[in-house]
C-alpha cells in the first residue's frame, strides 16, 4: 500500500503516513493536536521557505510582522540566521489547500 498524498511504502497496519502524516485508510481515527495548533511551514503563503509564515500562524498573528521580527533577529544578533535554518531543517511542511471563498 502507497500513501495517496507523497507515494510513501506503507505497511497494512498503518494508520497514518510516516511522511507527510495522510491518512492511510478512510477508518482512520482522528489526529490529536494539541492546543488545535500545529508549527509546520505553510508552503501555500511561503516566500522563502514558510517557516515565518507558520510561526505567525502559530501564534496567531500577522505574516508581516513575524518576518520583521526574524529579520531584526538576524541582523542585531545573528541567532535568527541559525534559528530560521533550524526551523526550516525541523519544521514539518503543511501542503494545506486553502478553503474556497464563499460567494
Amino acid at each position: 500500500m502507497f500513501c495517496t498524498h507523497c507515494g510513501l511504502k506503507l505497511e497494512d497496519a498503518d494508520n497514518f503516513c510516516a511522511k507527510c502524516g495522510a491518512p492511510a485508510r478512510p477508518d482512520a481515527p482522528p489526529r490529536a493536536q494539541v492546543g488545535g495548533r500545529r508549527l509546520v511551514r505553510l508552503m501555500r503563503e511561503k516566500k522563502v521557505a514558510g517557516v515565518c509564515a507558520g510561526w505567525a500562524r502559530y501564534f496567531d498573528m500577522d505574516v508581516t510582522l513575524m518576518r520583521i521580527i526574524w529579520l531584526l533577529a538576524a541582523i542585531f544578533t545573528g541567532l535568527g540566521f541559525i534559528a530560521y535554518i533550524v526551523a526550516w531543517i525541523a519544521m514539518p511542511k503543511d501542503y494545506e489547500v486553502a478553503a474556497a471563498p464563499a460567494y
